[in-house]
């Protein structure tokens, strides 16, 4: 700094180290005053009440992780707002949640004729936008610490990139609390999204509870049902059999849930954090008051865009790996589903037609895989599976199609897809395990041993 009696002040001609100063703060806005001049104990304080300010706030929400930095109730808080704005989300009523049991009672009747599993013990239940936001929260908390993880490694590179700049000391608590703030809005911008779409607990395919349960979301369910030439008590049962035979199969599958969450989170950990679109973001929103609700739209405004579009080899194979055991588990679903319907409901097959292009679509939970996880999903091959699981069916019996689940190494892999017949009569041809076989084995005895 410059000698003097104004030596808390920028101006004049500044040295090296003031220029860095001035250009490093005028990314965020902050420029000298009329006179040139740069009051730095007004800048401190300026920036110090605006930390303080956010940190008040925030801790209206409760305590922010340490290991992460992210304020999960902040995180949650804004899910529901979405929720909420998308219009009114009732708690389900008595007359909603006794039709959901007596659906779920039912198709848990015409799937004991289908398939080996048993029912759930716990009744199905209802929920609102808000409760499935609640109850799959925890899960998304541990689907996206990877990505918290690979956000602080791509922050720390830009801090460590400043490092000469007199200032970075100085903003980097802000920085850092702006990042985590970002990320979290856009995660409940996600989520909220998300919620706003799904139909039950399951029904992106993912076990996002921690246990297994049968719960549909009415005010959605009747979304679903809009300019549908089809009863509306038809397409509540379609919908609680396709969810109470893919809760069944979480269920009695011990191993199918962990592993679809080990690959995601393996998935997730591998992918990069665009370092331009980080700092944008970042700057634009410390250029702001950087009070929680522009932190909120900062994070709607940058949803999706911090990943790097490409993927590594090793992701490719994660991504594969994912993509056909979600097929193979929808696949099933619409087999037994089908089977189950054939003679006894015959919107069922337009149902099971309206919802494969659906998926073939894409739609709200792919975009929320994506701005989550960076998770470009779209099991393609769910037509295939189905088709795969009739034929072992035919060939060998609905036991035996079934118990193909008993362990992962009996499952179908993507080349088995192209041949149904010759799984259906010989089964899965095992294969020595390879490199990621043994990464996801880690992973999933590290869950083991956290639990």
């Amino acid at each position: 700094m410059s000698d003097g009696s104004n030596d808390d002040r920028l101006g004049g001609d500044p040295d090296p180290e003031e220029e860095a100063l001035l250009r490093f703060l005028s990314q965020f806005g902050i420029t000298p005053g009329p006179d040139g001049r740069l009051d730095v104990e007004a800048l401190m304080a300026r920036m110090q009440s605006m930390m303080t300010a956010f940190t008040t706030q925030l801790a209206g929400f409760g305590p922010t992780d340490s290991d992460t930095g992210i304020n999960w109730n902040f995180t949650k808080d804004i899910a529901r707002k979405v929720t909420a704005g998308a219009g009114s989300d009732p708690s389900p009523t008595a007359a909603e949640l006794a039709a959901i049991r007596s659906a779920s009672e039912l198709a848990d009747l015409w799937l004991d004729e289908q398939i080996a599993f048993s029912p759930l013990t716990p009744p199905a239940t209802a929920w609102s936008r808000a409760d499935w936001v609640e109850h799959t929260f925890s899960t998304w908390q541990q689907l996206i610490r990877p990505v918290v993880g690979q956000l602080t490694h791509t922050l720390g590179g830009l801090l460590t990139s400043q490092s000469d700049d007199p200032a970075a000391a100085m903003m980097q608590p802000m920085i850092r609390t702006a990042a985590a703030g970002m990320f979290a809005a856009q995660v409940g911008q996600s989520l909220g999204s998300l919620a706003l779409e799904a139909v039950s607990a399951g029904d992106i395919g993912l076990p996002l509870t921690p246990r297994p349960v049968v719960a549909l979301l009415p005010t959605n369910l009747a979304r679903f049902g809009e300019g549908l030439d089809i009863p509306a008590d038809d397409v509540l049962l379609f919908l609680a059999l396709r969810e109470t035979a893919r809760q069944r199969l979480f269920g009695a599958v011990g191993w199918l849930g962990p592993q679809l969450l080990a690959l995601v989170e393996h998935y997730a950990r591998g992918i990069s954090i665009d370092p331009s679109a980080l700092e944008q973001a970042i700057e634009t929103q410390l250029s702001n008051a950087m009070t929680p609700a522009e932190i909120e739209q900062a994070g709607q405004a940058v949803a999706g865009s911090l990943f790097v579009p490409q993927v590594s080899e090793e992701q490719r194979q994660v991504l594969g790996r994912l993509e056909t055991l979600l097929a193979l588990v929808e696949g099933w679903v619409d087999e037994v589903v089908d089977q189950a319907t054939r003679s006894r409901m015959p919107a069922a097959t337009g149902l099971t037609e309206m919802l494969r292009r659906r998926r073939a679509a894409g739609g709200p939970a792919e975009a929320a895989l994506r701005a989550l996880v960076g998770l470009e999903l779209r099991p393609r091959r769910t037509r295939d599976a189905a088709n795969l699981w009739a034929a072992t069916r035919a060939a060998r019996g609905a036991a035996a199609r079934d118990a193909t689940w008993a362990h992962p190494d009996l499952i179908p892999t993507a080349a088995e897809l192209d041949d149904p017949l010759g799984f259906a009569e010989q089964g899965h041809q095992p294969q020595a395990p390879d490199d990621l076989d043994a990464e996801l084995a880690k992973l999933l005895d590290a869950e083991q041993n956290d639990d």
